[in-house]
């Protein structure tokens, strides 16, 4: 890693890859385009830390529901990266940027948010909220991973509603959060959540529960196809007034332009169980019952919101569509475009941008060649260059043999089983960043800049 410039209060970094590390990259390259998963397994033989092969052998394993295996490869490939950071690096400065549009710092951002989605699933929705902030906070501005649609849902399952609700303070002046459907129904359940807590004074609670009430109106009005979905989801049968007002009925739902459909389905996959509740679900009755008076009475707000949804939603941004693909909820990935659907997906690189910024370049090989090892060609090339993101391939016994055996493969690749360093504890001054095993710093040794 290397310390590009550093303006207005921000540091702008880049990690770098050596021309061992480079050569490791078109290898992997290789195999990818050979479509078989035990190719990137020879790979990691010879370099046991090369990250975009650890990263994407981590996928084959979760695929084949082998879930130890896949966030170890994802807790390896992070612990590869830093060991490479520079000196200046900071994980909690939150003034350290990485340029996404670089090829070498996209395996960073993929592998936090892989590590992320394994804590989130198991049951560590704080931790998973710290690795979301950090991901942000590495590229606010673009946000190449769209974490504003994940990070309220993280907030509200760490029960760290004050945050939520000065994020969307502070944001929503620049960012406009409320036209995200996620923001503008996880800001007002904040609002409520916060209001049913015991320990608060009574005019505070009596304050949150009337912001989270006019809140959750004005979302309901700007997204009124959120509704019956959100009441489906949680098993609730909803109202025949409800049901059958040309509001909230099944046409609102069709209605939406399909972009906006994309982002509904992506906050329901993932949140609508916070929702259920008897006392939240008491709460959106009686907030639903008041929207539905507003629009009898006519109130020309109704209009202005139904003209805004019509503006504003006609095409998702790239870093959406990015952002859905991670996430992998089915009716999300079902609304993609048919621009993204018909194109060949790379798991360890989904949607580059199209302005990237190459500091190398692949060179030319022969065209019929597959070439792993360095030595001769091994095998015509006679299969398409796109890759499956799921791999359902049978290499079990392989990767069993490589990382669990604890014989010659293991010996090898320095693939021990002693607990590596997490982001806290990264040697950022000694180590590289070639796909090999990074050295040892003996103890009361002084760190080296590199």
């Amino acid at each position: 890693m290397r310390l590009l410039e550093s303006k207005k209060g921000l540091s702008f970094f880049a990690f770098e890859h050596s021309e061992e590390y480079q050569q490791a990259q078109h290898k992997f390259l290789v195999a990818v385009e050979s479509m078989e998963p035990n190719n990137i397994v020879v790979l990691l033989q010879t370099s046991p830390y090369h990250v975009d092969s650890l990263l994407q052998l981590s996928d084959a394993c979760r695929f084949q529901e082998d879930q130890e295996m896949a966030r170890d490869l994802v807790e390896r490939a992070l612990y590869s990266m830093e060991c490479a950071f520079h000196p200046l690096f900071s994980l909690t400065s939150g003034a350290c940027r990485l340029d996404y549009r670089r090829p070498e710092n996209r395996s960073f951002y993929l592998a936090l948010y892989k590590q992320m989605s394994f804590l989130e699933k198991r049951g560590c929705p704080r931790t998973a909220l710290e690795y979301c902030k950090l991901i942000l906070s590495l590229e606010p501005d673009e946000d190449p991973l769209c974490m504003l649609l994940l990070i309220d849902h993280l907030a509200l399952r760490a029960r760290n509603y004050e945050y939520l609700i000065r994020l969307f303070q502070e944001w929503e002046a620049h960012r406009n959060l409320s036209q995200l459907p996620n923001f503008a129904f996880s800001v007002p359940l904040a609002y409520f959540l916060l209001s049913q807590q015991t320990d608060l004074p009574e005019h505070e609670r009596s304050s949150a529960r009337e912001k989270a009430s006019l809140l959750i109106q004005q979302a309901l009005t700007m997204f009124p196809g959120v509704l019956l979905p959100l009441l489906e989801s949680c098993s609730v049968r909803p109202d025949i007034t409800v049901s059958s007002h040309s509001f909230f009925g099944p046409n609102a739902e069709i209605s939406q332009p399909p972009a906006l459909s994309q982002l509904v389905s992506l906050y329901l996959g993932r949140s609508h169980f916070l929702w259920k509740e008897p006392a939240t679900m008491s709460w959106l009755e009686e907030n639903v019952r008041a929207v539905l008076q507003t629009v009898d009475a006519g109130d020309p707000v109704v209009e202005a919101c139904e003209n805004r949804r019509k503006v504003l939603y006609q095409r998702a941004p790239r870093n959406i569509h990015r952002h859905v693909i991670l996430s992998e909820i089915k009716e999300a990935v079902a609304a993609l475009p048919p621009d993204v659907t018909t194109q060949s997906v790379m798991g360890f690189d989904p949607l580059p941008p199209s302005d990237t910024i190459y500091s190398y370049v692949r060179p030319e090989r022969q065209e019929n060649c597959l070439n792993l090892g360095g030595g001769a060609c091994s095998e015509p090339r006679s299969r398409p260059l796109s890759f499956p993101t799921s791999l359902d391939f049978l290499f079990q016994v392989t990767v069993a043999k490589l990382y669990r055996g604890g014989g010659e493969a293991r010996g090898r690749s320095g693939w021990g089983s002693e607990p590596q360093p997490g982001p806290e504890q990264a040697d950022a001054g000694c180590a590289r960043h070639d796909g090999q095993l990074p050295p040892q710093r003996p103890r009361g040794t002084a760190r080296g800049r590199r």
